[in-house]
């Protein structure tokens, strides 16, 4: 009798996660938990929660997706108040295990989190399955990842590195074990305190209005709308549209169940393939593909660099010249209310602050207004967009803001977006102020 911990972490799906598919395979009770860790409730260093309501309230949708599903399966989620360092090993305790499995994520908080475990003397099987490529398919390893995006995806594409083909759902999800007294204790303690969340106000001008029900978070509404945006043949355009401000259809909107876990990249790229199959492959098809290379090289810059893209001066040289890194509470608190008197950016943090969603092309400039006009401190940006943003995804936030900031792998030191000319390239009738200011 074998009984293991499967630890959900960004990874809230059954269909292609090997990591829960392994832990079935070994397991005869498997117990699938999920940690509500106290520092997203924490307030960080710049005066804000860590966590803000919509995030909350997304993986709340998600996880009563997940939590669904596991019961039709005849299992349960356990969720659980406390650090993953601090409860797991508790819970070993009382199921008699040691063993936990779950998925890797190649970030400084979330190793330390594995290491404390492990010093706890419980045995981690953790495995890498976030990306679209296995890493192992490269055609170099990872400390030799090329500086710049394009080399590595003129590298992976001249190589003809395609991603394996997503697993499907688990057919079997092993019980729960059978409850000692003090197990039942502990599990009906932990149910009385699940997490729940106090929705948040709906906004009906939101680009990613995940009140209602096709845009809520969870693995049934991710497949639903993917199958709803290549049947809608989007993608045809996704190259052409992809640098709109407002509405659900200007981009491909997967980035939530993405960053969430209740989607996996290489599920949405299988479902990518079989469309350019039935209605044919052109620019947008390919510039799909392109953004989920993005993607993959943010995480696989991670597996080169590790803490050392959570520095000050991030990847940049000692002998390198930077702009002075200064956190000026004014400004940056106009900045995240949208009261900087530039309408473009502050109409742009009304709605991430409103909705929790922001466009591509607005994360850049708003990005670029702190850190080239206002001389804020990265760092801090980073953080609102961590605490605000539905789609949070560590290793896509860190890249994108160090790339801005002209302190990651990026040759021309920093990318300053002029707020007048973006508003004038994608704002000229000013449709898009006039609908947040």
């Amino acid at each position: 009798m074998t009984c293991l911990i499967y630890w959900f972490r960004n990874d809230l799906r059954l269909q292609d996660n090997p990591a829960f598919a392994r832990a079935c395979s070994q397991a005869t009770h498997l117990v699938p938990v999920f940690c509500h860790a106290p520092q997203a409730s924490a307030v960080t260093p710049w005066g804000f929660e860590r966590v803000g309501p919509h995030r909350r309230q997304f993986l709340a949708q998600s996880l009563a997706d997940l939590s669904g599903q596991l019961r039709a399966m005849g299992s349960e989620l356990i969720e659980v108040q406390g650090r993953a360092q601090d409860v797991l090993p508790e819970l070993a305790r009382l199921l008699g295990t040691t063993r936990v499995l779950c998925e890797t994520i190649a970030a400084p908080e979330e190793e330390a989190q594995v290491v404390a475990m492990q010093a706890a003397g419980l045995s981690v099987d953790s495995l890498w399955q976030s990306s679209l490529l296995d890493p192992a398919d490269l055609p170099f390893s990872a400390d030799q990842l090329p500086e710049l995006f394009t080399s590595f995806r003129q590298a992976v594409e001249r190589a003809g590195v395609w991603p394996p083909a997503a697993l499907p759902r688990a057919s079997h999800v092993p019980s729960l074990p059978a409850a000692s007294p003090e197990w039942a204790a502990r599990l009906a303690s932990w149910r009385s305190n699940a997490s729940h969340n106090e929705p948040c106000m709906s906004d009906d001008r939101s680009s990613f209005p995940y009140h209602a029900p096709e845009f809520s978070g969870g693995e049934g509404a991710a497949k639903r709308h993917l199958s709803r945006y290549f049947d809608r043949k989007l993608a045809h355009t996704y190259k052409a549209t992809r640098n709109g401000l407002s509405g659900t259809d200007y981009s491909s909107k997967f980035s939530p169940w993405l960053a969430s876990g209740a989607l996996s990249a290489r599920t949405a790229y299988a479902a990518l393939k079989q469309f350019e199959l039935e209605a044919g492959a052109n620019d947008g098809t390919y510039w799909l593909w392109f953004e989920l290379l993005w993607r993959d090289y943010f995480r696989f810059l991670h597996l080169k660099y590790g803490v050392r893209l959570y520095r000050e001066r991030g990847l940049a040289h000692a002998s390198q010249a930077l702009a002075p890194t200064l956190h000026k509470p004014g400004g940056f608190n106009r900045w995240c209310q949208g009261e900087t008197g530039e309408p473009l950016v502050d109409a742009g943090m009304r709605e991430l602050k409103a909705t929790g969603y922001l466009s591509n092309r607005l994360r850049q400039v708003v990005a670029s207004y702190l850190i080239h006009d206002l001389h804020g401190d990265w760092r801090a940006g980073a953080a609102w967009f961590e605490s605000q943003l539905l789609d949070f995804d560590i290793y896509s936030n860190q890249g994108n803001w160090l790339y801005i900031a002209g302190r990651g792998t990026d040759p021309r030191g920093g990318r300053r977006f002029n707020p007048q000319k973006q508003t004038q390239d994608h704002d000229p009738q000013g449709h898009y102020r006039a609908l947040w200011l």
